[in-house]
């Protein structure tokens, strides 16, 4: 299975051939093949790996890998999903890779990962990982391998500290936390010597060449499809919404330099193309992109666009994804409530919903998909009736086009300006009620389950104290109840469930991650909080 699943894989770069002292990497997925392979961010770190000839790169997913060195210098991850580092520790186990680093020595690899997980909050995972890369990899990537270089042959101590001196590079055992007791919030996070950086700054690519795909098979998730990153980060800056403030600031690929070259380059081994980002349609000659899509001779490409904001949904846009074998749409609206979007900074209005709607059918498109969200910070009953009779008005005004609505549960994000409040208690009933009332006038209802946000939340507000608590829970699987058993048999020894998820925290409380600076400071985060909240209408909803 595993030569003939790698022999389906078109390669669109060179691998190079390792020297004589090319470093043994081994560069990991914590899920299956087809899962890992259909990410684009661990495509283009594996072929920037497999394109040095000092490195000897073999991939490592949960099912399948390629042939492993048996003394592994460096064994790297990429983490895109948080219940993913189950599987993190299992891959350590089965190469015999002690799980903490303080039991790990000499004849063991540096255990090093990246991905968005790790660099919006790394904490629940600091005693898991030697080295994490915070940050975009274009540039922290090759920078982590030289610096490695230069100490390869000093002992691991001496490798970890001089590696903790490049801009990026965050090693959690150089680090001490101080807790007010037990099972109190953070006292202290300081390094363990001065010659350690006392805050660690995500790195940030400023280039106008964004990513593409280095491979296409048959065997990925989406299956055949070439990906090419259009924009990165998201110049609306909703308030809750990690894409946007952890990946600031707002950057486009060049059309001619960047964007047409990928296009034509991976057109010539698939028909399939997707268009990545955050807001891909907020690209300032996305016009021009799909005139140049539309030419005759890519007449058979089927193209898909990951996320499209609202009011650039234009019957243009609609005819060409409808022409490109699209049949349905997903926008992000959160609510059908302004004084929400007001608090979440969502600049829309409900003509321009209704609108997109309109375009879209109009277009040829036969179905729109809506993101919403319970639980917003400041919403109260009122919000989520609004978001009824808004998709009562979208249904309405587009007849015949298929509606459905996605909805989650806000979750608190680190280095967002919502990232002090907790979960609201209610919001596992407000999804019940949305479901009741559009499900009976034919609207498509998905909600996103509440347990998972659960978790969602106890990893992305967690800190270190988390990290026996996820030992713990591997062994009794990935339900909430899982989690529930693990608290109560650390009670006493860390902070209980509701403090994670709950809690709203204070703005003078320290978090987890007041040593790791994204990209904008705490008093910005600050302004933008006060902003938010004068919109709430209930003053005594305000407890941060």
């Amino acid at each position: 299975m595993t030569l003939s699943t790698f022999a389906k894989e078109q390669l669109l770069f060179t691998p190079a051939t390792p020297d004589g002292e090319a470093i043994p990497t081994i560069f990991a997925f914590p899920n299956e093949y087809s899962v890992g392979i259909t990410s684009l961010g661990y495509q283009v770190v594996w072929a920037s790996l497999a394109m040095r000839s000092d490195l000897q790169v073999s991939r490592l997913f949960t099912d399948i890998h390629e042939q492993l060195p048996r003394n592994p210098e460096l064994l790297g991850f990429s983490l895109s999903w948080e219940l993913d580092y189950v599987n993190i520790l299992n891959l350590l186990e089965s190469l015999q890779i002690p799980m903490r680093t303080n039991s790990r020595n000499h004849n063991h690899p540096i255990v090093f990962g990246g991905g968005p997980v790790l660099t919006a909050n790394p904490e629940p995972f600091a005693d898991f990982f030697d080295v994490i890369l915070l940050g975009d990899g274009e540039d922290l990537l090759g920078n982590f391998i030289d610096a490695y270089k230069s100490v390869r042959n000093a002992n691991r101590e001496t490798q970890l500290q001089e590696l903790a001196k490049v801009p990026g590079i965050y090693i959690p055992s150089l680090y001490e936390v101080e807790y007010h007791g037990v099972d109190g919030t953070i006292k202290s996070i300081t390094p363990i010597s001065s010659e350690i950086p006392p805050v660690v700054h995500k790195q940030t690519y400023r280039g106008n060449v964004l990513s593409a795909s280095t491979v296409v098979t048959e065997k990925a998730a989406w299956s055949n499809i070439y990906m090419v990153e259009v924009v990165r980060s998201c110049p609306e800056m909703c308030r809750f919404c990690l894409a946007s403030y952890l990946t600031l600031p707002f950057r486009t690929a060049s059309l001619e330099s960047s964007l047409i070259p990928a296009i034509d380059k991976g057109l010539k081994v698939t028909n399939r193309l997707g268009l990545l980002g955050a807001s891909v349609t907020q690209h300032p000659e996305f016009n021009k992109l799909l005139e140049y899509i539309n030419q005759p001779k890519y007449d058979d490409v089927r193209l898909s666009i990951s996320s499209v904001r609202t009011n650039t949904v234009t019957f243009e846009l609609a005819q060409t994804l409808a022409n490109r074998g699209t049949k349905s749409l997903t926008i992000a609206i959160e609510s059908g409530s302004e004084k929400v979007r007001k608090i979440i900074n969502k600049k829309l209005d409900n003509e321009e919903i209704i609108q997109a709607a309109v375009n879209a059918k109009s277009g040829g498109l036969t179905g729109l998909k809506f993101y919403g969200m319970v639980g917003i910070p400041g919403e109260e009953e009122d919000d989520l009736a609004a978001t009824v009779n808004m998709m009562l008005s979208i249904k309405k005004a587009a007849p015949g086009l298929r509606l459905t609505l996605g909805c989650s549960t806000f979750v608190p994000k680190s280095h967002t300006p919502f990232q002090w409040f907790g979960v609201n208690r209610k919001s596992e009933k407000r999804l019940q009620f949305l479901q009741k009332k559009l499900k009976s006038q034919g609207i498509d209802f998905r909600p996103e389950s509440y347990n998972w946000s659960i978790i969602q939340t106890l990893i992305s507000r967690g800190d270190r104290r988390l990290s026996q608590l996820l030992e713990l829970t591997r062994s009794f699987g990935d339900s909430l109840g899982s989690y529930k058993r693990s608290f109560k048999q650390l009670k006493g020894k860390i902070p209980p469930l509701d403090f994670y998820v709950y809690t709203d925290w204070s703005t003078d409380t320290i978090l987890p991650w007041h040593h790791l600076q994204g990209p904008l400071p705490q008093s910005t985060l600050e302004k933008h909080l006060a902003e938010a909240v004068s919109h709430f209408h209930s003053r005594d909803l305000v407890q941060v």
